[in-house]
């Protein structure tokens, strides 16, 4: 069980704070994860824990995008853009060294797509983004994504359609303004 949460934090983390543009609220939507996915699920199939443990997160997710619509917390985007500009702290993910040891120009290149993919992820309604970090980035089948998301496997399929429609069309934009 350690191992799997281990192994999962990390993109756990990254999809929360894609959803709610918040590091805080992600952490704390993670944690709050992963307590209730070893009190419910630690004693089922090692097999069954993936989608189970999305399907909690996205719960999360949603529950966190409901209290946020409902009492109007508009303003917590722009609290986060203004924390990160007064911190000193530097990013842990920006200072993990790349084992492979590539040349700096290499580096930047792939710093500056991945932020035009993860500003495209953040544009996507949250639905497509759901569906498309849980079908491509985490590797669960539709069925799975289906349980995870909640929804039919019909449903998954077209968020995820879309998804790519959008962010190729997003990315092709980018290439073009450059």
């Amino acid at each position: 069980m350690e191992h799997f949460l281990a192994g999962i934090e990390r993109r756990a983390l990254v999809m929360a704070e894609l959803a709610t543009h918040d590091r805080e609220e992600a952490l704390d939507l993670v944690q709050d994860t992963m307590l209730a996915f070893v009190k419910r699920y630690r004693e089922r199939p090692q097999t069954e824990w993936p989608p189970l443990f999305h399907r909690i997160l996205q719960n999360r997710i949603r529950d966190w995008h409901r209290r946020r619509q409902r009492r109007g917390r508009w303003w917590g985007r722009l609290r986060h853009q203004r924390e990160e500009e007064e911190s000193d702290d530097p990013d842990p993910i920006q200072q993990t060294r790349d084992p492979r040891a590539r040349q700096p120009d290499e580096l930047l290149l792939e710093q500056q797509s991945l932020e035009q993919i993860l500003a495209a992820l953040e544009r996507l309604p949250l639905r497509q983004q759901q569906a498309f970090l849980l079908r491509t980035w985490e590797g669960l089948d539709v069925t799975d994504t289906a349980r995870a998301m909640g929804c039919s496997g019909g449903s998954v399929k077209t968020h995820l359609s879309r998804a790519m429609h959008a962010l190729r069309k997003q990315l092709q934009e980018c290439s073009h303004d450059e």
